[in-house]
């Protein structure tokens, strides 16, 4: 065992240093990526129920979560093309569940906001997802999630300036 790794196991709570932080931080990378598909699958398995694709859902949560938004900014958010956002956006409009409205911010893009029936369908499905997210094992500590997103949050971080467009 190196220095630096009987150090580690001494004061958990202490800093790592870059190598090895790198190497752990691809560990949450190798787990990362096959649950995201995972999730991706199972959100589309609820299609059946609630008839949403991955891309309108994701559309919709985001419309739940902040209000109206521009389709530049759900794309900036969510780290996809525009393009893609429209096409998602243009799905959910001709079912009903968003309507497009004037920005006053913005005369050529304009907002997108929630219908009622797109409020219904997205309370849906997150309290399905929600149920099904009750299951997770493991006796998680809210110090543990928070902890959690807060790696998550700066893994992020460092990839901000990659363009999706």
């Amino acid at each position: 065992m190196s220095d630096i790794d009987s150090d580690i196991d001494d004061d958990p709570e202490a800093p790592l240093p870059p190598d090895e932080l790198g190497r752990r931080l691809t560990e949450v990378f190798d787990l990362v990526g096959p649950l995201y598909r995972r999730v991706q699958r199972k959100v589309e398995q609820g299609e059946a129920v609630e008839g949403l694709s991955v891309g309108v859902r994701a559309v919709l949560d985001l419309l739940h979560k902040h209000g109206p938004m521009t389709v530049p900014q759900m794309g900036r958010a969510q780290a996809i093309s525009r393009q893609f956002v429209q096409r998602m956006v243009n799905d959910a409009a001709a079912r009903g569940l968003v309507r497009s409205v004037p920005n006053p911010a913005h005369q050529r893009s304009s907002l997108i906001r929630l219908t009622d029936a797109g409020r219904a369908a997205i309370t849906a499905v997150l309290a399905r997802e929600h149920l099904l997210l009750r299951r997770v094992g493991g006796d998680l500590t809210e110090s543990e999630v928070r902890a959690c997103l807060r790696v998550l949050g700066e893994m992020l971080d460092l990839f901000e300036h990659v363009d999706v467009d």
